[in-house]
């Protein structure tokens, strides 16, 4: 059923990872510009897949071992981002003179605390089917 919270929390998931990095810059480089998702092709593609394996998940609501599987691959690539911005944050030339970060680099870190709110919520539904099962 796709009303139940898991999909409510993967559908925040997509919109986070689709829609906020067109809005909040990633960290501002030397020069003074703010520096968008848009800039870095890593970062496009990741946020992009992350929000695509989301939308996936919340449509395999009839397969929750699957589901999970895929919630579970969503976040394993958004630690890949969130290292790729921690890289980069480290790497920045001129890092000592300037060293503002956006609030674009928190977006895989929220995208993972709503990813384990649906696993959480996977696992429970998953409980209950069993747990009804074995009263059968």
């Amino acid at each position: 059923m796709i009303q139940r919270i898991q999909s409510l929390y993967l559908l925040i998931v997509a919109l986070m990872a689709a829609l906020l990095p067109i809005v909040f810059y990633l960290w501002t480089n030397p020069a003074g510009e703010q520096v968008f998702a848009q800039g870095e092709i890593v970062a496009v593609i990741s946020f992009y897949a992350s929000a695509a394996l989301a939308l996936i998940a919340i449509f395999l609501f009839k397969k929750r071992q699957n589901q999970f599987v895929l919630n579970r691959l969503n976040m394993i690539l958004n630690l890949f981002l969130l290292g790729f911005f921690v890289y980069r944050s480290l790497n920045l030339s001129g890092e000592t003179l300037v060293s503002e970060k956006g609030i674009g680099m928190l977006i895989p870190v929220f995208s993972i605390v709503f990813l384990v709110l649906a696993n959480r919520a996977i696992k429970k539904d998953e409980d209950l089917i069993k747990s009804v099962d074995r009263l059968r």
